[in-house]
C-alpha cells in the first residue's frame, strides 16, 4: 500500500476521478471526448505530473489546491459551460489560431528525414555529445534563440565594419562570421535533441525553430555580403537562399515530412559557407572582388566568366547548380502528392503567390526608384524583405501545424501592404524631375519598421496562442511543476 501511494501515476488517476464532479453543471456534449483524447495522448508520458498539468491547462481548469483537484475552472472562463469550448473561443478571438487549429496542434507530430552522409557520420555524433553539455533544465527554445543571437551578432558585425557591404572589414570579422555560423548550426541541431531529452517536444518548438531559420537567411546574407564584398548583390544572395527555404517549407506543408537530401543547405550548405568565411580570413575580402579568372585560374580561358567579379561568378554557379535543381525537386515532390490525392496543382501553386509578389514588388520598387536601392541601402533592403519573408514562412508553418486546408492564405498578403506605397512614391520621381514625394531613405526605413512590427506582432501573438492551447511555456521548463498533493 505504501509503495503504491508513492507512485505518481495512481495519484494522477485518482485525481482524474474528480473530473466527473467538475462537470456536474457542465454541458457534456464535447468536453468528455476532448478530455479523454487528451488523456489518451498524455497518460503514458514519462512525467505524469506534467501530463496532468497539460491536461488541466488545455481545458482551462484550475489544477491548484487540494482534491478535488480539477473541480474549479479558471475565473476568466467561468462564464462558459464547456471549458474546451471556452478555450477555443478565447483562442479564436486572438486572430491566428481557431478551434480547428487547437485540435490540429494537439494532433501534430513532427516528421523529418536527413539523408546527408556528412550529418550522419560526422556531425550527428558531435551533436549527440554536444547536447549533453546543456543541463536538463535548459529549455530547447532558449538554445534556438541563442543560435539566432549568434547570427544577429554576425550580421551586426558585418554592418558595423562594412555598412554598404562593399568594403573589406578586418580579417578577424571573417573568422567571427565563420565561428558564429558554426555555433548557429550546432545550436540549431541540438535544440531538437534537448527537446527529446527533456520530453518537451511541441509544435511551438518546431515553429520557433523554423521561424528563426527563416530570419537567419537574411542575417547570413548580410554576413556573407561583408565577407565577399557583394554590395548590392547581397540581396541576390539572400534570394538564392530564400527561394529554396520557402519551397522546402511549401513541400513540407504537403508531404508532412521534412526531407533533406544527401546534399542539403542546413548541413553541407552551411558548412561550405563557414569554411568560406575562414578562407577569407586568410586571403582577404579583396579576393572576391577581383576577376574570377584571376581568383580561379582554371577558368581564365572562359570568355565571359573569367572577366566578372568572383562573387558574381559564385552567384551564377549557385543558381545553376543549387537553386534550380532544388526548385525542380520541390515542385516535382509536391506534384506527386497532389496527383496522388487527386488535388489541384494550381491551388498548391497559389500558396507561392505571396512570395512571388513580394520579390516582384521589391524589384519593381528598385527599378522605378531614382536611386539604386540595393546598392545604396543593401542592409535595410535585405532586413526589410527578410522580415516579410519570415512572416510568410511562419504563417505557412502555422497553417501546417494547425492542419489548415491547402490553398492560398490571404493573411500572408499582409506582408505586401507596404509595397504599393513604396512603388507609388518611386513613380512620383518620374513625374517630378527625379525627386520622389518622400525621400527614399525614409521610405526604406519605414519598410523596415513595418515588417519588424508585422513580424513581432505575429510572433508574440502565435507564441501566446500556442502556449495557451497546449498548456506549455516558451522559455521555461514545463516539466518542473507545482506539487499536485
Amino acid at each position: 500500500m505504501a509503495e503504491v501511494s508513492h507512485s505518481p501515476i495512481p495519484k494522477m488517476l485518482y485525481n482524474l476521478r474528480y473530473l466527473d464532479q467538475s462537470r456536474l453543471c457542465i454541458s457534456t456534449t464535447t468536453v468528455d471526448s476532448q478530455i479523454m483524447d487528451c488523456v489518451h495522448d498524455r497518460i503514458n508520458q514519462p512525467n505524469p505530473q506534467r501530463s496532468l498539468f497539460i491536461l488541466s491547462s488545455s481545458f482551462a481548469i484550475d489544477y491548484s489546491g487540494s482534491p478535488p483537484l480539477l473541480s474549479r475552472r479558471k475565473a476568466p472562463l467561468s462564464a462558459h459551460k464547456d471549458p474546451f469550448q471556452a478555450s477555443t473561443i478565447a483562442l479564436s478571438e486572438m486572430g491566428y489560431i481557431g478551434a480547428h487549429g487547437v485540435a490540429g496542434l494537439h494532433r501534430h507530430k513532427y516528421s523529418g528525414v536527413d539523408h546527408s552522409y556528412v550529418a550522419k557520420y560526422v556531425l550527428q555524433p558531435f551533436w549527440t555529445r554536444f547536447v549533453t553539455f546543456f543541463p536538463l533544465w535548459v529549455p530547447p527554445n532558449v538554445i534556438t534563440l541563442t543560435g539566432f543571437v549568434f547570427m544577429f551578432t554576425s550580421a551586426f558585425l558585418g554592418y558595423i565594419y562594412s555598412p554598404q557591404l562593399d568594403s573589406p572589414p578586418p580579417r578577424w570579422v571573417h573568422f567571427a562570421h565563420g565561428l558564429l555560423l558554426f555555433l548557429y548550426q550546432t545550436f540549431d541541431a541540438v535544440d531538437g535533441k534537448q527537446a527529446r531529452r527533456t520530453n518537451s517536444s511541441s509544435p511551438l518548438g518546431e515553429l520557433f525553430d523554423h521561424g528563426c531559420d527563416a530570419l537567419v537567411c537574411a542575417l547570413e546574407a548580410i554576413a556573407f555580403g561583408s565577407t565577399a564584398m557583394c554590395g548590392g548583390n547581397t540581396f541576390w544572395f539572400w534570394v538564392i537562399s530564400a527561394i529554396p527555404f520557402f519551397l522546402a517549407t511549401w513541400e513540407y506543408y504537403f508531404t508532412s515530412t521534412l526531407i533533406l537530401p544527401v546534399i542539403n543547405g542546413p548541413t553541407e550548405g552551411l558548412m561550405l559557407i563557414y569554411l568560406v568565411h575562414f578562407f577569407t580570413a586568410f586571403v582577404g575580402a579583396e579576393w572576391w572582388a577581383q576577376q574570377f579568372g584571376k581568383s580561379v585560374s582554371v577558368f581564365s580561358w572562359v570568355p565571359y566568366i573569367s572577366e566578372i567579379p568572383t562573387n558574381v561568378a559564385v552567384l551564377y554557379l549557385m543558381i545553376a547548380f543549387a537553386v534550380v535543381p532544388t526548385i525542380y525537386s520541390n515542385v516535382a515532390n509536391v506534384y506527386k502528392i497532389v496527383q496522388a490525392r487527386k488535388g489541384s496543382m494550381l491551388l498548391a501553386l497559389a500558396m507561392i503567390y505571396p512570395f512571388a509578389v513580394l520579390l516582384s514588388g521589391v524589384l519593381l520598387w528598385d527599378y522605378l526608384s531614382p536611386i539604386d536601392l540595393m546598392w545604396t541601402y543593401p542592409v535595410f533592403m535585405v532586413v526589410g524583405t527578410g522580415l516579410a519573408f519570415g512572416f510568410l514562412v511562419g504563417r505557412m508553418i502555422l497553417a501546417h501545424l494547425c492542419d489548415e486546408p491547402k490553398g492560398l492564405k490571404t493573411s500572408m498578403c499582409m506582408s505586401l501592404l507596404y509595397l504599393p506605397f513604396a512603388i507609388a512614391n518611386a513613380l512620383t520621381a518620374r513625374l517630378n524631375d527625379g525627386t520622389p514625394l518622400v525621400d527614399e531613405f525614409w521610405v526604406v526605413l519605414g519598410y523596415c519598421v513595418f515588417t519588424i512590427s508585422l513580424y513581432l506582432h505575429f510572433a508574440t501573438s502565435v507564441v501566446h496562442e500556442i502556449t495557451t492551447a497546449l498548456g506549455i511555456y516558451c522559455f521555461r521548463d514545463a516539466t518542473v511543476l507545482p506539487s499536485l498533493v
